[in-house]
């Protein structure tokens, strides 16, 4: 682990689908501490914002600084109603991502996490973080790239065990293939699906430089901790301790030997993070 200047006094949590939005994170940053943005389903926030009219023009500035002008005009086509739909019309929607997702989708997940980030980011020089669950698969490579894009600085994931992401972060900073092992339920034969990402593909010679933001995970043990830091794919920069009280995807509780079956299953000591351990 590698250490980090001026760690936060706060980190602001990354909490669901446009409730941490780029004006709390940016609000919360520009106080001093970690603004963060949720990243779950941005393509559909952002989408729905141009959809409603992009009050106030934010996703439209945003958009003028992606660094390839021809993908932002095709989601500004697809998308931007000028005054907002009517109460009465339904949304537009792409279909959920896919193992053979459509470049059309790949595009608007690239742009919605550059936008979130970008807004955030912009007009202070302090540090802004995105949140992912491990456990939504499929969007997360393109959802990391576009973040990159716009320079954030940290990474958080949780809901799951993140061990490869450390090493998918050093991938998309170098402009490499990356993959992403899928976790599909009822497979019988125990089947490999990998979802593969290239960078590369929006850029094959304007490539601008990305910097491999920190990667913090999301954990509720020592146990989880150690097994990053021993089978991580890449370097992990530190740990967001999670416990019982934390009220987002905690962990299930352990199981208490000797236990009453007629007692409801609960949260036990066990369940309490060990914080020197994981700080030794």
């Amino acid at each position: 682990m590698k250490h980090i200047e001026n760690l936060p006094r706060i980190i602001q949590g990354g909490m669901g689908i446009g409730v941490s939005n780029w004006r709390l994170a940016k609000s919360v940053a520009q106080c001093g501490h970690l603004g963060v943005v949720s990243g779950t389903a941005l393509d559909s926030v952002i989408s729905r914002r141009l959809q409603n009219g992009d009050d106030g023009g934010h996703v439209r500035r945003a958009l003028s600084h992606f660094p390839w002008p021809e993908v932002a005009e095709r989601v500004l086509e697809k998308y931007f109603i000028d005054g907002g739909k009517t109460a009465s019309e339904s949304f537009r929607l792409e279909p959920l991502p896919s193992l053979q997702m459509r470049k059309s989708l790949l595009d608007l997940i690239v742009v919605s996490n550059f936008v979130e980030v970008f807004l955030a980011k912009e007009g202070h020089d302090h540090a802004v973080g995105i949140n992912y669950m491990e456990k939504i698969q499929l969007p997360l490579l393109p959802s990391l790239f576009g973040a990159m894009l716009a320079g954030v600085d940290y990474i958080l994931v949780g809901a799951g065990i993140p061990l490869s992401i450390p090493g998918i972060l050093d991938g998309l900073a170098s402009w490499k293939t990356v993959e992403l092992r899928l976790d599909v339920e009822n497979n019988v034969d125990r089947s490999e699906f990998n979802f593969r990402f290239d960078p590369a593909e929006y850029a094959v010679d304007n490539q601008p430089a990305l910097s491999r933001p920190n990667f913090l995970a999301v954990v509720s043990s020592e146990i989880v901790a150690k097994s990053l830091i021993r089978r991580a794919s890449g370097t992990v920069e530190g740990f967001i301790i999670e416990t019982p009280e934390a009220g987002g995807h905690n962990a299930p509780p352990r199981k208490r030997a000797n236990a009453d079956p007629s007692e409801p299953a609960g949260f036990g000591p066990k369940d309490i993070p060990n914080l020197e351990r994981i700080q030794a």
